[in-house]
């Protein structure tokens, strides 16, 4: 059966002020977008209360992919859960030290490992759902044969623990992610990945315009289709 990689790719809320928020939920509303990938990293407590308030009032119905952040409460996720279905709640490394207040969500949790070299004994991707692999930081990873990379790689058997991605630009000139793509080319990166790190619900973690958002998928999703459908 052929793979559509349309299906799979969600554009991404992002940023990091209210206006970031506001302006790419009007562009949802104005897409008729009914599904999305919420990214609240970078929105403290009241900036949240908000963008919830505003979910719930939008035309949004499914975000199955929320990358949540270490301050958020246990009562946040059963909100997200409830309302818009989150299956993938994507996590950090150090996300590790305070887990013990989401008990009941731990197979929802998708690690999302950094590029520093460096892993905590804390971290245990079998204490929950697996990974998230942020693919611009896996291709960071692989060029520096990392402790992350081998880490993922030497569990690249384990299918269930790759079931979701983060996805933004890649620079071959500084082997950095991109998180403001200004050119398709940033995206090419993607047909060097190996299969196995490609999973059900990819979001775009990119500060761009969900019209951009949308122009990049474009171009993706014709990588990825080629990628996965071409008998080789």
């Amino acid at each position: 059966m052929k793979k559509d990689f349309s299906k799979k790719i969600l554009v991404g809320i992002t940023g990091y002020k209210d206006i970031h928020w506001q302006r790419k939920l009007r562009e949802i509303d104005k897409f008729g977008i009914t599904k999305v990938a919420l990214f609240l990293e970078r929105f403290d407590k009241n900036q949240r209360k908000k963008i919830y308030k505003a979910l719930l009032e939008s035309r949004i119905k499914d975000i199955p992919l929320v990358h949540i952040r270490n301050d958020m409460t246990k009562e946040e996720l059963s909100f997200l859960v409830k309302n818009f279905g989150s299956l993938y709640l994507t996590i950090h490394e150090d996300s590790f030290n305070v887990m013990q207040k989401w008990r009941g969500f731990f197979k929802r949790l998708y690690l999302e490992m950094n590029t520093d070299n460096f892993i905590s004994r804390k971290v245990d991707v079998s204490r929950i759902g697996g990974f998230c692999i942020d693919l611009a930081h896996f291709k960071v990873e692989a060029t520096k044969w990392s402790k992350e990379f081998i880490y993922i790689f030497n569990r690249r058997a384990t299918k269930r623990y790759f079931k979701c991605n983060h996805l933004n630009g890649y620079s071959y000139e500084k082997n950095t992610d991109i998180h403001f793509p200004k050119k398709l080319s940033d995206f090419d990166y993607l047909k060097t990945l190996p299969k196995f790190v490609f999973g059900d619900v990819i979001a775009l973690e990119m500060d761009n315009s969900i019209s951009t958002q949308l122009k990049y998928k474009d171009y993706i999703v014709d990588i990825l289709n080629e990628k996965f459908n071409v008998k080789k």
